[in-house]
C-alpha cells in the first residue's frame, strides 16, 4: 500500500490473476456484442469466436487495427467507420483530430479514464485546477476536464495560448492544480516570472501529450509544483500514469495492453522496446488490438506504491514517423500535403527537436525561390495543414532517403 493506503479504488490492487480474468470475461462480451452491432468487427473479427479468445496468446491471433485504418474507413463510412455499437446521437461529444481521425466521447463519467491519474498525481475533490489542454477540435481538454470533474474539482477551461490571462486566472481562482502539456506549463510558469505575479495556491501539476523530460521536470519542481505524467491518447484514452513511487507507469484499468514489434502483431517479451497496442473494454466504442504507433516497453516487477497492475516505461517515442509536437500528432502525409501545395519545392523535412526543454519544429525546404515572401507561404501552408506554427529555413539539398519527419530529441 501507499504510505496512506490511499488509492482510487480496489480495482488497483486487485490480484493480478483476478484482473487478468474479469478483463477477459468482460473482453468476450464486447467481442460479441461488436460483431453483433458494429459493422467494421463484424467484418474484422468474422472468423473470430468470442468465446475462444480467453488469454493473451488468443488475442494476439486478432488483428491489429491502425489509425491509417481508421482514416480509411471513417472516410468511407462517416463518422467513425462502422466502429461503434451505438449511434453518433448517443455520445455525449464528436471531436475531429488532425489525420483527420474523428473520435467520440461516451455519456458515462470519466469516460477516457483519466480520474485515477489525477488521483495518483494529488488530486482530491474541491481542488480548482486549471486545464491548459486544447479545447478545439481534439479531445484532449475533454478527457481531463471530465476526469477532474469525476474527482470533483472545479475546472477552469483556460486552452492553450495567452499566456498572460492564464497566470492572472491561476492566481485569481487560487487553482491547485494544472492540467496540459508539459511544454506549455513550462510557457505558463516562466511567464508568472516574467509578470512578477506569485502563485502561491498552485502546488501540483498533471501533464500529458508529450514527453516530460528529467530536466524539464526538475525545472518545474524547483518552482514549487509537483509534477507527474500520464499517457494515453485520443483514440482509446488513457493508458498507463504515474504513480507517487515514480517506478515508471501503472497501466490503467479498463485497457489491455500488449507491447508488440512494430509493424506486426506479435508480442514482445518483457523489457523488450516495442509498439503499444491497446485494446479498451468500453462498451459504446471498443477498440480491439488497436496499435498507438507509440514505443514502450514492460518494466518487471509490481510498483512499491502498491498498485498491482503491470508497469510500462512510458512514451519513448514514435514506432513511424509521426511525432507528437507541442501535445500534437504531425504525420508525414500532413507534411507531404504541404509540399502538395508548392511544386516548385523539390523536398521537404520537418525536423522536431527540443529548446530550453520547449518541442521546436523546423520545416527544412529545398526550392530554388528563397525569398521571405515565399517562405512566409510556406509557413502559413504548415499552419494551415499541421495546425501549429514552425520555423521555415532553406537548405541546399536534402537528403533522398525518404524520411519526412526526424524526430532528433532525446528520451533518455
Amino acid at each position: 500500500m501507499t504510505a496512506n493506503g490511499d488509492f482510487y479504488d480496489k480495482l488497483e490492487i486487485r490480484d493480478p490473476e483476478q484482473r487478468e480474468a474479469e478483463q477477459f470475461a468482460e473482453l468476450r462480451g464486447l467481442i460479441a456484442l461488436a460483431k453483433d452491432k458494429a459493422p467494421y468487427w463484424q467484418r474484422t473479427l468474422a472468423g473470430v469466436e468470442a468465446g475462444d479468445i480467453v488469454s493473451r496468446d488468443a488475442l494476439s491471433s486478432l488483428p491489429v487495427t491502425r489509425k491509417s485504418d481508421l482514416m480509411e474507413v471513417q472516410a468511407a463510412d462517416p463518422p467513425f467507420g462502422g466502429m461503434t455499437i451505438v449511434p453518433v446521437g448517443e455520445f455525449r461529444r464528436v471531436f475531429r483530430s488532425p489525420g483527420p481521425i474523428c473520435e467520440p466521447m461516451g455519456a458515462k463519467p470519466d469516460w477516457f479514464r483519466g480520474a485515477r491519474s489525477l488521483y495518483a498525481a494529488g488530486f482530491r475533490k474541491g481542488d480548482v485546477v486549471h486545464n491548459t489542454f486544447s479545447y478545439h477540435f481534439t479531445p484532449g481538454a475533454f478527457m481531463m476536464e471530465s476526469a477532474a470533474e469525476a474527482l470533483g474539482c472545479t475546472v477552469f477551461p483556460g486552452g492553450v495560448g495567452q499566456t498572460e490571462q492564464q497566470v492572472e486566472a491561476i492566481r485569481h481562482f487560487g487553482a491547485v492544480g494544472v492540467m496540459g502539456t508539459p511544454d506549455f506549463l513550462k510557457i505558463v510558469l516562466d511567464k508568472a516570472e516574467e509578470m512578477g505575479t506569485a502563485l502561491p495556491s498552485l502546488a501540483k501539476a498533471l501533464v500529458g501529450g508529450g514527453a516530460l523530460f528529467p530536466s524539464l521536470r526538475t525545472e518545474i519542481q524547483g518552482k514549487g509544483v509537483n509534477v507527474m505524467q500520464n499517457y494515453g491518447t485520443a483514440d482509446v484514452g488513457l493508458v498507463a500514469y504515474e504513480t507517487p513511487a515514480l517506478e515508471g507507469m501503472v497501466l490503467a484499468e479498463g485497457v489491455i495492453v500488449e507491447i508488440v514489434r512494430p509493424g506486426s502483431g506479435d508480442p514482445v517479451p518483457d523489457g523488450e522496446v516495442g509498439e503499444v497496442v491497446v485494446t479498451t473494454l468500453t462498451d459504446d466504442y471498443p477498440l480491439f488490438r488497436f496499435a498507438t504507433g507509440d514505443m514502450s516497453a514492460v518494466d518487471a516487477g509490481q510498483s512499491s506504491c502498491g498498485r498491482t497492475n503491470t508497469r510500462i516505461r512510458g512514451w519513448m517515442g514514435r514506432a513511424d514517423q509521426t511525432a507528437k509536437v507541442r501535445g500534437m500528432f504531425i504525420r508525414p502525409e500532413q507534411v507531404n500535403r504541404v509540399l502538395a501545395r508548392h511544386p516548385e519545392i523539390a523536398r521537404l523535412r520537418l525536423v522536431v527537436g527540443s529548446e530550453n526543454n520547449l518541442d521546436t519544429a523546423t520545416l527544412m525546404v529545398e526550392a530554388p525561390t528563397r525569398d521571405d515572401a515565399f517562405r512566409d507561404t510556406v509557413a502559413e501552408s504548415f499552419r494551415a495543414e499541421c495546425k501549429m506554427r514552425g520555423r521555415i529555413e532553406f537548405a541546399d539539398s536534402l537528403p533522398n532517403d525518404g524520411k519526412v519527419i526526424d524526430d532528433q530529441r532525446s528520451y533518455d
